[in-house]
């Protein structure tokens, strides 16, 4: 009895196996249907990213004369980028009293997408003749390339005395920079150097495309709707003032 024990014992393990091999196999089965599947799903992700790419070329050409008769339509209004940048959030706190006397001098910004549109963007600020440098366009450039972002810059020509800020180029302070206390402008001095800086340069970069060129209409009237909102409130406070003179007027008699 004991031996039938043991025999029916090994049966149900041996059958027991059979059934982990049976499953084992039909999950090896369907992981490789399933892979199968997806990579049919990657394959047409690929190609739709393709066609993206291509209607987003095709609309770039048709923005470009638009872009185009956008700037020299600002060119008429008078310190519309630095009141722009002012007025953006993040932008507005990267520009010292120095750097606002040289953004009046602005005469268009440009941001462009390389052709292909996979491989860079380019940022470029127009300048009119002014006091500061010789550069009449300052570019900043970022392709992107295996090993990550190469960024490019114009080396600034500053004009004897003209350095960064107010003559001195400020010294860095551990691995961070105080931006508050620097110039907007070593935003393309320190385009060659690799630091914890290099994620800061490319959100700024990022706000500038993809926020405030596509429509700087927008921050440069959240100026003047400011502007007028404090008109209107002086207005109140005059007006209240004058309603209490005239009740003081009233109990005086």
């Amino acid at each position: 009895m004991v031996t039938d024990k043991g025999k029916k014992m090994k049966v149900a393990e041996k059958g027991e196996e059979e059934n982990s091999e049976q499953i084992d196999g039909d999950l090896v089965l369907a992981i490789e249907k399933l892979q199968e599947i997806q990579d049919e799903l990657e394959k047409i992700n690929e190609e739709a990213s393709e066609k993206v790419l291509e209607v987003e070329q095709k609309y770039n050409e048709i923005r470009k004369p638009i872009y185009d008769k956008r700037n020299e339509k600002i060119k008429s209004i008078s310190d519309f980028w630095l009141t722009a940048f002012l007025s953006h959030p993040a932008l507005g706190e990267l520009l010292n009293e120095e750097d606002q006397k040289i953004f009046k001098y602005i005469s268009s910004l440009e941001v462009e997408d390389f052709k292909d549109l996979k491989s860079g963007y380019s940022i470029t600020f127009n300048f009119d003749p002014n006091p500061y440098f010789e550069d009449v366009k300052l570019t900043k450039t970022f392709t992107f390339v295996d090993e990550g972002t190469k960024i490019t810059a114009t080396k600034i020509k500053w004009k004897e005395g003209m350095g960064l800020p107010n003559g001195v180029d400020h010294e860095k302070k551990g691995n961070k920079r105080q931006f508050a206390e620097e110039s907007f402008f070593t935003w393309f001095s320190d385009a060659q150097q690799k630091d914890d800086m290099d994620e800061i340069h490319d959100e700024v970069a990022e706000i500038i495309k993809e926020d405030l060129w596509p429509n700087p209409l927008t921050y440069f009237n959240n100026d003047a709707d400011e502007e007028e909102f404090e008109d209107d409130e002086e207005g109140k406070d005059d007006s209240d003032d004058d309603d209490d003179q005239d009740d003081d007027e009233e109990d005086d008699n």
